[in-house]
């Protein structure tokens, strides 16, 4: 070993130059009154007056007795270079010495409601939240509007139209004929399909509106219900059509899957063509999920990147290649938690509304009793709260998962730095680019 200053002690091992074994050369003997005399074998280089054992180093090679040792080469240039510090501690400007471990990287810049770095499952819920708690006048807005308007065309469709027209009691009965369970089903059918339709248009609003909004967010920037309409109306129209093809798909993969069945079961043999249908409808929805949550990107990157129908299709369907058991995990997860608020919310709702109606709560419960204005009013007051829990949590995951894809596949975060104009990212950009 070289004699490195700080490094091997005086005696260790030979220096350069210098054999194992070979006579030292001839040098001065040390005063006799020196604390201690050097060893007959030790190098000449060495001054026989020595520091006690611990609180010194050996002396360079060119480095003479008596001389004032050199001071250390600086460190050299680089990030993350610092001096070393003793026992660990910080050194020079921060950072930490060369015996001490790495602090990992720095954290990422946080300018909205989510880091601008890969998210996990719990920062995408809380970044929905955080939009809704932050922005909320914005949010519960639009929500609000969306839902009254929404609610009160579903009141009056069942309280003046569905009402008079839809009769299930068939359903109730036991005696009840082939026909009558027939024509009961197709009126509950009806009824859960206009239903279903007018909430479906209230739900494409909001979620248009709400993406919007949390795109914003993200960058640190309000935005109001006006501007967010101005921003997300020319898309409209192209995110109703790409849900109702999205509905269209699905009612088609399940026509096919249950459709050999059905005819099966009309000429004549009707326990196998149960059978079939039944197999060919478990089919046919693991396929519709399986589209479902492939295509589930599609409405952010429609309304943010300003695409096509099938260039929004295409772009979800990158973004979720191979991750699509995540993607569905925190879309299942954010569906449970919404719903589970909001039904906290409507069941009371409900119940209020139907021991105000005719019937009372037995009627509700048994499904004899009719929608009364009482119960439809009420129970619709308690549909809107909850849809305004609902619309903000389940557009904002969405929108932040497909921010957060895209931040993992294509580095978005560098991009929406820039967006927000922190310092050091270059010049702005387009948000949600």
């Amino acid at each position: 070993m070289k004699d490195t200053p700080g490094w091997a002690s005086p005696g260790s091992a030979p220096s350069e130059g210098q054999e194992t074994g070979a006579q030292p050369p001839a040098g001065p003997a040390g005063p006799a009154d020196g604390p201690e005399q050097s060893s007959p074998g030790a190098d000449a280089r060495w001054s026989p007056v020595q520091p006690p054992a611990g609180q010194w180093s050996a002396p360079a090679p060119s480095q003479q007795p008596g001389q004032v040792p050199p001071p250390p080469p600086p460190p050299p240039p680089g990030p993350g270079w610092g001096a070393p510090a003793p026992a660990g501690g910080p050194g020079p400007a921060g950072h930490r010495g060369w015996g001490a471990g790495w602090g990992g990287p720095p954290p990422a810049v946080k300018p909205g409601v989510i880091p601008l770095r890969p998210l996990g499952v719990g920062e995408i819920l809380d970044g929905a939240v955080s939009t809704m708690r932050t922005h909320w006048r914005t949010v519960l807005g639009i929500s609000l509007t969306v839902a009254v308007v929404t609610e009160v065309a579903v009141v009056l469709l069942r309280g003046l139209v569905l009402n008079d027209t839809v009769s299930s009691d068939a359903l109730n009965d036991p005696d009840a004929t082939v026909d009558e369970l027939t024509r009961a089903m197709g009126s509950a059918m009806i009824d859960s399909g206009v239903v279903f339709l007018v909430s479906l248009v209230g739900t494409i609003v909001a979620t248009a509106l709400l993406t919007t909004v949390t795109s914003r967010a993200v960058l640190g920037r309000s935005v109001t219900a006006r501007e967010a309409w101005q921003d997300a109306r020319p898309q409209l129209p192209r995110l109703f059509g790409l849900i109702f093809l999205l509905l269209l798909m699905a009612a088609g993969i399940g026509a096919v899957g249950m459709g050999p069945g059905f005819v099966i079961a009309a000429t004549g043999d009707a326990e196998a063509g149960a059978a079939l249908a039944a197999l060919g409808g478990v089919t046919a929805a693991a396929v519709v999920l399986w589209l479902m949550v492939r295509f589930s990107l599609a409405s952010p990157a429609l309304m943010l990147e300003k695409q096509s129908i099938r260039k929004a299709l295409g772009r979800s369907a990158k973004l979720v290649r191979g991750s699509w058991w995540r993607v569905f995990g925190i879309q299942l997860l954010a569906m449970i938690i919404a719903n589970i608020v909001a039904a906290i919310v409507v069941v009371p709702f409900s119940l209020l509304g139907a021991a105000f109606s005719d019937d009372g709560i037995s009627g509700f419960v048994d499904g004899a009793g009719g929608l009364g204005w009482t119960f439809l009013i009420v129970s619709g007051i308690g549909s809107v709260i909850g849809s305004m829990i609902t619309f903000p949590i389940s557009a904002g995951v969405t929108v932040l998962l497909y921010i957060d894809q895209r931040i993992r596949r294509e580095a978005l975060d560098l991009e929406l730095a820039r967006a927000a104009g922190l310092p050091g990212h270059g010049v702005t950009g387009t948000p949600g680019s």
